[in-house]
């Protein structure tokens, strides 16, 4: 995995995608509300395991801002003033091969929860 890495990141012009090509010329159209979501962050993440919060209301989320970090990953920065992730070229090459299955996990975590996408709450 150490030799894929993007050749093009393209954000759509409603904001609501980001277009991710790779040098082995496999493309994904990743949602801004999953890459928010899923965000890598620790605020998302948590610092350990069990950590993990569930973030609700995402679903227009956009995409405003993207930072190179190094050579190895990107720092998108969305409209609710979330900033803090840290995407690397391995885990956005994941969320566009396995992105549909950890959604729809996110999903279920919504629903055990009783959120859903549409409603701002504090996540948890």
């Amino acid at each position: 995995m150490g030799d894929i890495w993007p050749t093009e990141l393209r954000v759509s012009k409603d904001r609501q995608r980001l277009v991710v090509t790779f040098n082995d010329e496999r493309s994904f159209e990743l949602s801004a509300e999953m890459l928010r979501v899923l965000s890598p962050s620790a605020e998302v993440q948590g610092h350990g395991p069990g950590q993990k919060v569930t973030v609700p209301g995402k679903r227009n989320v956009a995409i405003i801002s993207m930072m190179p970090t190094g050579n190895y990953a990107v720092r998108i920065g969305f409209d609710d003033m979330h900033d803090t992730g840290i995407y690397t070229w391995t885990y956005l090459r994941e969320l566009g091969e396995r992105g549909d299955e950890l959604f729809a996990a996110y999903e279920g975590e919504l629903r055990e929860k009783g959120m859903n996408r549409d409603t701002s709450e504090k996540p948890r």
